[in-house]
C-alpha cells in the first residue's frame, strides 16, 4: 500500500507541475554536459543522500577521477553473471550500446534489459513509469529471483526514484541501483555497489526467518567468506590453507546466485581478499562478522593472513603454528624456484595491485611503484606497510598521469599496466604486460599463485633484446614529420619564416 501511494503521489506531483518545454526541444541533460553539471541537477532532483553514500563509501582522490571504462559495467557485471537475475538499464542509449558490447564481449550469454526514453518521458515523469512497468513484464518467479534495475548517468541526474520500485513482485525481488559516473569513481567499485545491495536484502530476509540453503548444503566446519572477484583456482587453494586451521573457504562475493548470499552472511569471519567492497563490508559488519584484510600471497603474506584469521576464528596458537609450519615451507619453495629480476613498476583497476606487487618482491623483483584506481581503506592498511617498508610507493586513485611519470622516471625493465601504459612503455622499447588480462587473470594465492606469475613475467623480461631490435631497425618512422599515409617519401619541411617580434597571444586576431 506504501508503495502505490508513493506512485500515486508522484504522478500527481508530475501532472501539476507545468512542463519544460524548452528541455523536451532538446536532448535534455546529456552525458556532454560535464560531472559538475549533472551532480548538480542530481543534488536538486532529491538525490543528496544517494550521492551522500557514494562519496561516503567511494572518495575520490586529487584528481577527477582515474582513467577507467564506465564504472556501470561493474554492477551490470555482477548482475549477468548470477544465475536466475535479470538486469535492466536506464540511460541513454550510446551508454547502454557501449556497456552491452563490452558485456558480451567479456562472456556474457544473456540479454540486457533496456528502458529507452527521450527529454519528454525523462522530464515528465513517464520514464520511471515505464521502468516500472518493465519490472513487472520481467519479475516472472518461474525465471528469476531477481530483477536488477541500474540507473546510468542521465537518469541519476534527474532524479528518477528507483527507490520507489516495489521491493518484490511474486517473491522475484526488486533491487533499484544508481551507479553515475560522476558519483562512482571505477567499475571495480561499481562491483561493491550491486553485491552490497543485494547482501542487505539476503541480510534482512535472513533476519526474519529461515532462508534458502546453498546447492551444496551448509558447511559442517565454519567458513571464511571470500570477498572480491579473484580467480577462479584461488578460493580452492585459500580452501587447502584453511583446512588444518578447521576452518572452510565460504562463497566468493559479489556470488554466482542469491542462496549463496546467505552462506556468505553464515561465515565465521570475512577475507576482505579486494579492500575497497566497503558497502558489503559494511552489511557484513551489521551481521556481526569479522573482516581480515589482505591475502595469503606469498609467504609473509600467507604467515600474517593465517594468523589474523585464527584470531578472528577462536583457533587455537598451537594451530595455526602447526599449519603455517605445514603451508609455508612449499610456498617458500615455490619462490625459490621461479625467481624473477628486474625492476617493474605496477599499476592497474582491478583492485588486486597490491597483493600481486608483494607477490613480485618475494619473488626477488624491485617493484619501485605501484599504482591503483582504487581508494585507500583500513584493509588495505597491511599491504601498503609492507610495501612502503621496503621501498615501493604506493599511490592510491592513481591516474594515468602518475603511471606514466612512473615509466618515464624509474626506467622499469618491465611496465605492468593498464592499456596506455602498455603502448607507451613498448613505444620506448619496454616489454610490457597489460594487468588486466595477462596478471589479474591467474591464480595468486599460496604455492600456486607464486609459480604462475613467475612464469609470464620472466617470459616478458626476456623480449627485451627483440624490443631494441625492433626498436632500432623502426627508429623515427610514423613519428614526427613522418607521421600520417604518404603516397611518396616524406620529406621534413621548414615552416614558414617568422619576421620581427612575435605579438602576444591576445592581441593576434
Amino acid at each position: 500500500m506504501a508503495v502505490s501511494l508513493d506512485i500515486a503521489d508522484l504522478r500527481a506531483r508530475k501532472a501539476s507541475a507545468p512542463v519544460d518545454l524548452a528541455a523536451t526541444q532538446g536532448d535534455g541533460l546529456g552525458c556532454h554536459a560535464g560531472k559538475d553539471a549533472m551532480r548538480a541537477a542530481a543534488e536538486a532532483a532529491g538525490m543528496s543522500d544517494t550521492l551522500a553514500q557514494l562519496r561516503e563509501d567511494y572518495p575520490q582522490g586529487p584528481h577527477d577521477q582515474p582513467q577507467s571504462m564506465c564504472p556501470a559495467f561493474g554492477s551490470l557485471r555482477v548482475g549477468l553473471r548470477m544465475r536466475r537475475t535479470a538486469t535492466i538499464l536506464s540511460g541513454s542509449a550510446c551508454c547502454v550500446y557501449g556497456l552491452t558490447f563490452t558485456s558480451h564481449f567479456y562472456g556474457a550469454r544473456r540479454s540486457v534489459g533496456y528502458v529507452p526514453f527521450n527529454s519528454e518521458t525523462l522530464v515528465t515523469g513517464k520514464l520511471f513509469e515505464d521502468i516500472r512497468d518493465a519490472v513487472f513484464a520481467t519479475a516472472k518467479p518461474a525465471d528469476y529471483d531477481a530483477v536488477v534495475v541500474i540507473n546510468l548517468c542521465v537518469p541519476t541526474a534527474s532524479g528518477v526514484p528507483l527507490r520507489l520500485l516495489p521491493k518484490e513482485i511474486d517473491g522475484v525481488r526488486v533491487i533499484g541501483i544508481d551507479v553515475p559516473g560522476f558519483g562512482v569513481p571505477t567499475h571495480a567499485e561499481a562491483k561493491d555497489v550491486l553485491a552490497g545491495a543485494m547482501l542487505k536484502v539476503a541480510r534482512t530476509e535472513a533476519e526474519q526467518g529461515p532462508v534458502a540453503t546453498p546447492r551444496g548444503g551448509r558447511s559442517e566446519r565454519p567458513s571464511v567468506a571470500l570477498l572480491g572477484e579473484i580467480f577462479p583456482a584461488d578460493p580452492v587453494v585459500i580452501a587447502g590453507l584453511l583446512e588444518p586451521l578447521g576452518l572452510a573457504a565460504g562463497p566468493v562475493v559479489p556470488t554466482r546466485e542469491w542462496r549463496e548470499l546467505y552462506a556468505a552472511l553464515d561465515c565465521a569471519a570475512v577475507a576482505a581478499i579486494h579492500p575497497f567492497y566497503t558497502a558489503s563490508i559494511r552489511e557484513f559488519e551489521a551481521a556481526g562478522r569479522p573482516v581480515i584484510g589482505s591475502a595469503p600471497v606469498g609467504v609473509d603474506g600467507t604467515a600474517d593472513w593465517l594468523d589474523r584469521i585464527g584470531e578472528a576464528c577462536g583457533v587455537a596458537r598451537a594451530t595455526v603454528e602447526a599449519a603455517k609450519n605445514q603451508l609455508l615451507p612449499g610456498i617458500r619453495g615455490a619462490l625459490a624456484a621461479m625467481p624473477i629480476k628486474g625492476r617493474i613498476t605496477l599499476s592497474g583497476y582491478e583492485g588486486s595491485e597490491l597483493l600481486v606487487a608483494r607477490l613480485l618482491i618475494e619473488s626477488g623483483a624491485e617493484v619501485p611503484y605501484v599504482g591503483t584506481a582504487c581508494p585507500r581503506t583500513p584493509w588495505s592498511e597491511a599491504d601498503r606497510d609492507w610495501l612502503e617498508a621496503r621501498g615501493t610507493q604506493v599511490r592510491y586513485r592513481a591516474s594515468l598521469e602518475d603511471d606514466l611519470y612512473a615509466l618515464d622516471a624509474l626506467k622499469p625493465d618491465l611496465a605492468i599496466g593498464t592499456t596506455p601504459v602498455v603502448q607507451k612503455a613498448k613505444e620506448r622499447g619496454t616489454p610490457a604486460l597489460y594487468f588486466t588480462n595477462l596478471i589479474s587473470a591467474r591464480p595468486l594465492m599460496g604455492a600456486a599463485g607464486a609459480g604462475s606469475l613467475a612464469r609470464v613475467i620472466n617470459a616478458a623480461l626476456a623480449n627485451k633484446p627483440r624490443f631494441d631490435a625492433m626498436r632500432d631497425f623502426f627508429e623515427g618512422v610514423g613519428t614526427g614529420f613522418s607521421a600520417g599515409v604518404w603516397q611518396d617519401t616524406p620529406q621534413r619541411r621548414q615552416g614558414p619564416k617568422i619576421e620581427g617580434p612575435m605579438k602576444p597571444i591576445g592581441e593576434m586576431v
